[in-house]
């Protein structure tokens, strides 16, 4: 369905000029039925001056009297003879007078030199150059590599200063939206730190080194002191008994 002109304008003059219903008159102004009740109640489109769709060419006689007469029927909006003038006109490409050609390579090579961030589109289209004559101006292959010197457009009269400030600005922008991406992407690829809870907790035995292992080492330790200390205690017995024996014989 055709998209009707200054819709709310249309509708005043339909609510105002016609017996249609507001579900009709809503179908073919693309708006709300409750909307067009509060046009005809005065709460809405209060100082918007109406709109003849049949004067503007978005509706015939015959479409209007179909409708009026069958309040099912909905409307068909045609296409209006004005459409063609409201289509946003395409933007011709720059045009760069003669006497200015030859200082384009100037402007390249500033941008090179002072605002790398600037890509080959960008520069191309602020400059209505070509990307084989920035690439001969960054690679120094151009035929006039000798004579070029860096100079902003603004100087050279190929742009305005609001159109170098707004293409400097997205550039950047672009260039800070990039940075941060590939930040994260390194961010979430490297090492992160580990939690407290693991770096604070015990560390494992190994399975040669288990608490049994340990408590066995410290009986047999245990079991060998005593042991000596028995056998040293039996070798003072012997020397006693050696030593009484002569005694009771004398």
């Amino acid at each position: 369905m055709t998209d009707v002109l200054m819709p709310k304008a249309t509708a005043v003059w339909l609510v105002d000029n016609t017996s249609l219903t507001f579900e009709q008159i809503a179908d073919f102004c693309g708006l709300h039925p409750l909307e067009v009740k509060g046009i005809a109640d005065g709460e809405v489109a209060r100082d918007i001056r109406g709109a003849d769709p049949i004067a503007n060419g978005q509706l015939n006689r015959e479409e209007l009297d179909k409708a009026q007469a069958n309040h099912k029927y909905r409307m068909k909006a045609q296409a209006s003879r004005h459409a063609d003038l409201l289509k946003p006109a395409r933007k011709a490409p720059r045009y760069t007078p003669v006497s200015r050609r030859q200082d384009r390579p100037d402007a390249i090579a500033w941008f090179i030199r002072h605002h790398p961030e600037v890509t080959d589109a960008q520069i191309s289209k602020l400059l209505g150059t070509t990307k084989a004559t920035i690439q001969q101006v960054r690679e120094r292959t151009h035929w006039n590599s000798s004579n070029i010197k860096p100079v902003d457009p603004v100087t050279l009269g190929l742009s305005t200063q609001l159109e170098l400030d707004d293409l400097v600005k997205k550039a950047a922008e672009k260039r800070a939206r990039d940075d941060a991406k590939k930040a994260k992407a390194a961010g979430g690829a490297g090492a992160t730190l580990k939690p407290a809870h693991e770096t604070t907790a015990e560390e494992p035995l190994e399975s040669d080194e288990t608490p049994t292992d340990d408590l066995d080492a410290d009986e047999e330790a245990y079991d060998e002191a005593e042991d000596a200390a028995e056998d040293q205690g039996d070798d003072g017995d012997d020397q006693d008994a050696d030593e009484t024996a002569p005694a009771e014989e004398a």
